[in-house]
């Protein structure tokens, strides 16, 4: 077994401390890591100095949309997530947990308690040193840990674009919904390029002209996302949601994602009136994301309005389209396994900054970037949780998914490696097979927590807070 990663066993007390920017879900689990590992933190978060449009308060880990840390349901992608974390110590889902409020199957948060709570969990630590000030520049030189989250002021974007490169920064986010595999009607889809280049790498889904119709009818009566204040909806040409391209003209969007040309189907043998395109996802085998099908409308309709599409009656949706401000950086591109920046290995980026949506996943890079530069102020490596862990395919999906095309993502099975060599009984029925890749990850997460050490600070977190 190894030791535990704790800086005061290596006499480093007095050592200077880290700096972690940003108070939100990501920062302050980071900062209770590095703290509870004998770290000392200094924890920058500007409000309510300086605030921003989206959050009211100045307390941390303030939950500004839903107080929803979605699913509790054992076997479900989200509780597999927040079980590894529940295991590997994190001090946000502990309290969210204490102050839940009824939600149903999901973990629900009084969201006042919850921010009063981690805002005291972090003033109150011995080796915090909470700084209510804007941090306007990141040095390479000392170790920091970012967490700015998606709307990261103006002066500390610029200098990550300066240590970054100005085109691994992005500040506004398409995003097309993505599509379990597993639920696709395969008898109404086939496989083609545009005019047969690039071999059989689409799935097509036809409409004629009746089903386009019902189709464009219904995204033109669709209820759109009420967007925020904060949010400046003036689109990009390029990335038009197709709410706004239906509204320009019924055929605009048969001249948009949905044009036939180029393409034959194979059961007619003519060109279709309209198609859907789906692309495999890179690292995602088992999902497809729909081809230029971002939205601002409400997920209840996206959900009844794509299944309207022939070949999708059914499909089961892993992530709906969405169309807001963020501010995330290309990670595959700059991040290491460890989470830290390949061109200044000193600084980490965690949150909402790495390209995670979703509290949990906030939480969770915050907690395994915590965890990894604490180790770094030790001079030694830092292997992340096995592949076969929710937390280790999250980090493998945002350092190595396609560079080319990276967007935001939650977690889902997808993700996981697939389950492969088990009975055709378990095989055949999803929720088995989903139930033995939970107990595949959490017993390879136990055991990665024995080999590097962090069961015993673990341990020692659990018995001091009872």
């Amino acid at each position: 077994m190894g030791q535990p990663a704790r800086a005061s066993d290596c006499k480093l007390d007095f050592m200077k401390p880290v700096t972690v920017v940003g108070g939100g879900l990501a920062g302050s689990e980071a900062a209770w890591q590095l703290a509870e590992r004998g770290v000392p933190v200094s924890l920058y978060e500007m409000r309510p100095a300086v605030s921003t449009p989206a959050h009211k308060t100045g307390r941390l880990a303030e939950l500004v949309c839903s107080n929803s840390l979605k699913s509790n349901t054992p076997g479900a992608a989200s509780w597999l997530l927040k079980e590894e974390l529940r295991r590997c110590g994190s001090l946000l889902l502990r309290l969210a947990q204490e102050h839940a409020v009824p939600g149903g199957a999901a973990l629900a948060v009084d969201r006042e308690r919850f921010g009063d709570a981690v805002t005291a969990a972090i003033a109150n630590h011995a080796l915090v040193r909470l700084v209510r000030a804007e941090f306007r520049e990141v040095s390479p030189d000392g170790l920091a840990l970012i967490a700015s989250g998606p709307l990261t002021s103006d002066c500390l974007a610029a200098s990550l674009q300066a240590l970054t490169g100005a085109d691994n920064l992005a500040f506004y986010d398409s995003i097309s919904p993505i599509v379990d595999a597993e639920t696709l009607n395969y008898d109404r889809i086939f496989r083609a390029s545009r005019y047969g280049k690039g071999g059989e790498d689409y799935l097509n889904c036809a409409l004629d002209e009746p089903e386009y119709r019902a189709f464009y009818e219904a995204v033109m009566t669709a209820e759109t996302v009420q967007a925020h204040a904060f949010e400046d909806l003036n689109y990009f040409e390029a990335c038009l949601p197709i709410e706004e391209l239906a509204r320009r003209g019924v055929d605009t969007l048969r001249f948009g994602p949905m044009k036939p040309v180029g393409l034959l189907d194979p059961r007619t043998g003519r060109q279709p009136y309209a198609v859907v395109q789906l692309r495999a996802e890179n690292l995602r085998d088992s999902s497809y994301n729909l081809v230029g099908f971002q939205n601002h409308l409400k997920f209840p309709e996206q959900k009844c309005i794509l299944r309207l599409i022939p070949g999708l009656e059914r499909a089961e949706f892993l992530r709906y389209g969405q169309i807001h401000r963020n501010t995330y950086i290309n990670a595959p591109r700059l991040l290491a396994p460890d989470l830290s920046l390949r061109a200044s290995p000193r600084v980490f980026i965690a949150g909402q900054l790495s390209g995670v949506e979703g509290y949990v996943e906030c939480i969770a890079t915050g907690l395994l970037a915590g965890m990894a530069l604490a180790v770094r102020t030790l001079d030694q490596p830092f292997a992340p949780p096995p592949r076969t862990t929710a937390l280790g395919s999250l980090v493998h999906y945002i350092t190595h998914a396609d560079t080319a095309n990276y967007q935001p993502a939650n977690i889902s099975f997808d993700l996981l490696p697939a389950a492969v060599g088990l009975p055709r009984a378990i095989m055949r029925d999803r929720s088995k097979r989903r139930a033995w890749q939970c107990e595949r990850a959490l017993a390879d997460l136990t055991s990665w927590l024995e080999r590097s050490g962090q069961l015993s600070v673990v341990s020692s977190q659990a018995s001091v807070l009872g």
